[in-house]
């Protein structure tokens, strides 16, 4: 596995991280817990350390189940977690105030309340669920920040941007107390690279790349016939005619990568990590296939600088979230 520094430390996360959202059951259905923590073990087997979760992935689940697995090792993990808004939004709205969405006792209250669910005394790396830069400037968030720290109940602080919005954090990075920034990053999703990207580097501020695979539309699975369960989040996600959008828009994507990648999925996983400014990709992997097929696909390595050119005239500038 191949292994990188994080932020400004000498800590090393692996480049495959795992995406712990799935496994936490809520909006995804189907998980299994035993199948979750077959998956997890392999995973460390393998040698992953990065395991990203979350306080309301099944409001604790997933925090519990990498605990599990993570005692059950015998192995240091770096794990990290997220602090939701008080006023459980996503993304922060623009008129919301820090008061509202960070107060210093809320960051403390559920940070401690992931550190119950993870069954330690510290977690690696905190990071907040929601941004809105204009909140950087207050003092009551980098009271709470440095506290925790003091404390040795954080280690590190990230943030998870807000969909689509990758300069929604750059004051907050200017601060000095920001570790990483998690941001959607793919094929379709580009623009991180733009502004982003260089100012992390030169502020030593790790990448956290997630949905490199764009909830499966960058797996080329999606099609106009594909069915999800009964209450899968996924429904709303590709409704009415967006399935046949990115079904339309893979198949361009395939032409132009099938003569350098086994498949869609490899394509996909192997553009993120091809910028050397990306820490780890955190896809979900909820099923031991798809963890195999991962690991394949990062071992290979980054795609050509000819393909990365080719690429950029996939950018799709859409939020399928709102």
């Amino acid at each position: 596995m191949i292994m990188k520094s994080f932020g400004k430390s000498r800590e090393k996360i692996s480049l495959l991280g795992f995406g712990c959202w799935g496994i936490g059951k809520m909006m995804w259905i189907g998980a299994d817990d035993e199948e979750s923590k077959k998956v997890l073990r392999k995973a460390i087997e393998e040698g992953i350390n990065f395991f990203d979760t979350a306080l309301v992935y099944g409001n604790g689940h997933s925090e519990k189940l990498v605990g599990e697995v993570e005692k059950e090792s015998g192995k240091k993990l770096f794990i990290a977690s997220k602090i939701p808004s008080k006023k459980n939004e996503w993304p922060a709205s623009d008129n919301s105030t820090l008061k509202e969405s960070f107060p210093k006792d809320h960051i403390i209250k559920k940070t401690e309340e992931s550190l119950r669910n993870l069954n330690r005394d510290y977690v690696d790396l905190m990071q907040f669920h929601v941004w809105n830069d204009k909140w950087s400037r207050y003092d009551e968030w980098k009271e709470a920040v440095q506290k925790l720290k003091k404390e040795g109940k954080v280690r590190h602080w990230g943030i998870s941007v807000n969909d689509h919005q990758p300069l929604n954090c750059i004051e907050a990075g200017k601060t000095g107390l920001i570790d990483s920034f998690q941001v959607i990053f793919n094929i379709f999703e580009q623009k991180p690279a733009d502004r982003l990207f260089p100012f992390c580097r030169e502020n030593n501020i790790s990448i956290i790349a997630r949905v490199p695979f764009d909830e499966g539309a960058l797996t080329g699975n999606i099609n106009p016939s594909t069915q999800f369960p009964v209450g899968d989040w996924r429904n709303d996600y590709f409704k009415d005619k967006r399935k046949m959008d990115v079904k339309l828009r893979a198949d361009k994507i395939w032409n132009d990568v099938k003569t350098e990648t086994g498949s869609m999925s490899e394509a996909a996983l192997r553009f993120v990590i091809s910028f050397d400014t990306v820490t780890s990709v955190i896809p979900g992997m909820r099923k031991e296939k798809n963890l195999i097929a991962n690991l394949a696909s990062v071992k290979k390595g980054p795609l050509s600088p000819k393909l990365l050119e080719e690429l950029k005239v996939h950018k799709w500038d859409k939020n399928f979230y709102e």
